[in-house]
């Protein structure tokens, strides 16, 4: 069983600005160190004509997980995640996202979608967080899934500001 993942930012800039900050390696650097919690780390950066893809490592402490996580995963959880954003076709662009928990049977993955919205950008996120643990991996699917959630409405935020300084 899985937990589906669905969320749409919309930017107050043109999708060629937009995609011009996501592949730029200081776009990801300021993301980390305004929203990637502490010991985030940027592991891998590669960049191509258009294109990126990003490695990077974030963690949750202990405190801030729900009971359920806690009783299965004890500590502070170290979250592995890559990031790719494909070149701008026209007004589009595609991505893909994962995510790892580390020492425990949890992955995220899925698709992003870049596409003008008029003057505005906008990025569609559609995934899916699943829990291999019999019984309560579908509780601790959705805690993840609201987690990720809550942090992707942070890094839309950071994104607009960042954009717009």
């Amino acid at each position: 069983m899985s937990r589906r993942i669905e969320h749409s930012s919309s930017y107050a800039f043109p999708v060629a600005q937009v995609h011009a900050g996501l592949i730029t390696e200081q776009y990801w650097r300021d993301r980390l160190d305004e929203v990637g919690g502490p010991g985030a780390a940027l592991d891998q950066v590669t960049t191509g004509p258009g294109t990126i893809s990003v490695a990077m490592s974030q963690s949750i402490p202990a405190e801030h997980l729900p009971s359920i996580v806690s009783k299965v995963r004890p500590g502070d959880l170290v979250i592995k995640r890559t990031e790719t954003w494909g070149t701008l076709d026209g007004d589009h662009a595609e991505g893909t996202f994962t995510a790892e928990v580390v020492g425990a049977p949890a992955t995220i993955s899925g698709t992003q979608t870049l596409k003008a919205d008029g003057s505005r950008a906008n990025v569609q996120v559609e995934g899916k967080a699943e829990v291999r643990i019999p019984l309560i991996g579908g509780k601790i699917e959705n805690a993840i899934a609201d987690e990720v959630l809550r942090l992707i409405a942070k890094e839309q935020e950071f994104t607009e500001q960042w954009l717009g300084g």
